[in-house]
């Protein structure tokens, strides 16, 4: 996005311009591991079109942010509206969490090194 940065000041528009002040998603919160694939054809703003771009082959929420070098709350925002624009799909890769009791004895097996 190179267009909206300006070497000596940073980002031209800031990221919350970008989805209007908000700061979640519409629906379902997009896991980071999540594929995203573009299903429309035009969008409305820049970002949007860099979206479909990335997203011709399955793109991760996490890649599309770092592609795009935005915030992944502001990408979030953005693919939530794509995806209830009919402009994207999203799959979630997540699989079963791990039990607490998991997670407990991964950190006290870390305490101990």
């Amino acid at each position: 996005m190179s267009t909206w940065m300006d070497d000596e000041a940073g980002p031209i528009v800031r990221p919350y311009a970008l989805t209007k002040g908000r700061t979640r998603p519409s629906g379902a919160m997009l896991d980071l591991l999540a594929l995203v694939t573009a299903t429309g054809e035009a969008a409305g703003s820049p970002e949007q079109e860099a979206i479909l771009r990335l997203a011709r082959s399955p793109i991760s929420v996490a890649d599309v942010a770092a592609d795009l070098d935005l915030p992944v709350g502001v990408v979030r925002v953005l693919l939530a509206d794509m995806r209830d624009q009919g402009l994207i799909s999203v799959t979630s890769q997540a699989g079963p969490r791990p039990s607490e009791r998991v997670l407990k004895e991964v950190i006290n097996g870390l305490r101990a090194l």
